[in-house]
């Protein structure tokens, strides 16, 4: 199965992508499509997709977000057709275990996008922050270690997309946040940009065709 949201965000990520790196990449959708549609467990999942990127190099850059959209698509399609308590499962466990590095921080974000369409509230960087990743509480200290860098610049999305730029070059190497700063900035400070907006913010982008991949991501979701 897949989700009628991620079905849209995997097409508006490979058009964006195809937009803004030249490489026309859309004819690959059917391909990922026919991950995602499998009946395959969820590890058989993960190595069809990576069997997809394998085949396809040029997409490499979007590996570990189109991973992010098969474990949202995992929590919200397949998990139906499993026990009711899977995912607190000794099986689930083992299956995280063994995916620890995989993925970004968009997965954390996409899941809060999903709060937000379920409460019906508007998506907010504080509320993102406090509410959802719960930074200011003692106990989620490694949510504060990550997103620090976002906690630290939360002026910007009141700032113009060269300055979330500048800062998005200034994160250290290692930082989980590196990656996906510029396009997540960006859509904090406008959830519903129009194809100007677009324009300006792939105009600043840190590596246009992840970013403005990401960003159709979001946006779509």
């Amino acid at each position: 199965m897949i989700d009628p949201k991620i079905n849209i965000a995997l097409s508006a990520a490979l058009k964006a992508f195809s937009t803004h790196s030249g490489v026309e990449v859309t004819t690959i959708e059917g391909e990922f499509k026919a991950v995602f549609e499998s009946d395959n467990d969820f590890l058989g999942k993960v190595a069809d997709l990576d069997g997809v990127f394998d085949s396809h190099p040029q997409l490499e850059v979007l590996r570990e977000v189109f991973f992010d959209l098969l474990m949202i698509n995992f929590f919200s399609a397949d998990v139906k057709k499993l026990e009711e308590d899977y995912l607190d499962s000794k099986e689930w466990e083992q299956i995280e275990e063994d995916t620890l590095d995989r993925g970004t921080e968009l997965l954390n974000l996409l899941l809060y996008l999903n709060e937000c369409e379920d409460e019906d509230i508007e998506p907010e960087l504080e509320d993102y922050l406090k509410e959802f990743l719960l930074v200011d509480e003692d106990e989620f200290q490694d949510e504060y270690r990550i997103y620090e860098p976002v906690i630290a610049n939360q002026i910007l999305i009141e700032s113009s997309t060269i300055e979330i730029a500048k800062a998005a070059g200034k994160l250290p190497e290692d930082s989980e946040l590196k990656e996906i700063f510029y396009p997540m900035m960006c859509f904090f400070q406008n959830t519903t940009p129009t194809d100007s907006d677009k324009v300006e913010i792939a105009a600043s982008a840190v590596d246009k065709e992840f970013d403005m991949a990401v960003l159709a991501i979001l946006t779509s979701f």
